[in-house]
């Protein structure tokens, strides 16, 4: 069954492999996979061009990071049009599968895994061009963009209770693009329900907190199949 299942991917044009570390999937050149822990990926679809997204469709159950490995940027190029030498349009859907309601949620880019994305690396949510505030939006009403000292998109306005699913647009561009980079993802709760003198999750982590003003307090059908962990 399992060699029926890779074969069918690669006569589709995607390639699906389970590993020890997780599930990878590759599409169009591009390969992402949920080896860095905190969800599953369960499909990935599309070109990656503004028309047609790469759509990434996972469960998050998230604690501390849940984080997607993206592999081989630079030879997807750019399918965008902005003048970047990498650069592709991405739509996700994210399920709630964690015992938690969420109220606001965090996307961050980083070429290193360890520490935040300099301005230098050239990595990016297609920072300072116009075609970025159009595109980029989500099932969360509020964005806030956070372009330095990290890569950061910070959504919120409404509540993700468990087994809903929330959406996201965004671009991702790279002027020196290397192998692999991740893209970490934070569902946040209220700073309201924490217990007296204790700090946001993330800020432990060494994130950059947005503003308390800032982080004011759809369930799609997923149309990939779940496929469990090898």
């Amino acid at each position: 069954m399992r060699a029926f299942r890779l074969a069918t991917s690669v006569v589709c044009g995607l390639l699906w492999a389970g590993t020890a570390l997780g599930v990878e999937i590759t599409k169009d050149g591009l390969s992402v996979s949920d080896e860095g822990g905190g969800c599953t990926l369960l499909s990935l679809t599309g070109h990656g061009s503004l028309d047609d997204p790469y759509v990434i469709v996972e469960d998050v159950a998230g604690s501390p990071h849940a984080v997607l490995v993206i592999r081989h940027f630079k030879q997807v190029g750019n399918r965008i049009g902005t003048y970047h030498v990498a650069g592709v349009a991405v739509t996700k859907v994210v399920f709630n599968r964690s015992k938690d309601t969420w109220q606001n949620y965090q996307l961050e880019l980083r070429e290193v895994l360890t520490r935040h994305s300099t301005y230098e690396d050239g990595l990016s949510f297609a920072q300072s061009t116009e075609i970025t505030n159009t595109f980029t939006r989500s099932t969360f009403p509020n964005l806030q963009r956070y372009d330095e000292p990290q890569d950061m998109l910070g959504f919120s306005g409404k509540s993700v209770p468990p087994g809903a699913s929330a959406q996201f647009w965004f671009l991702i561009t790279d002027m020196s693009p290397v192998d692999k980079f991740y893209l970490l993802q934070d569902p946040l709760q209220p700073v309201s329900g924490l217990s007296p003198g204790r700090q946001p999750l993330l800020a432990d982590r060494g994130a950059i907190m947005p503003s308390a003003d800032s982080m004011a307090g759809i369930n799609l059908r997923s149309t990939g199949s779940a496929r469990e962990r090898q």
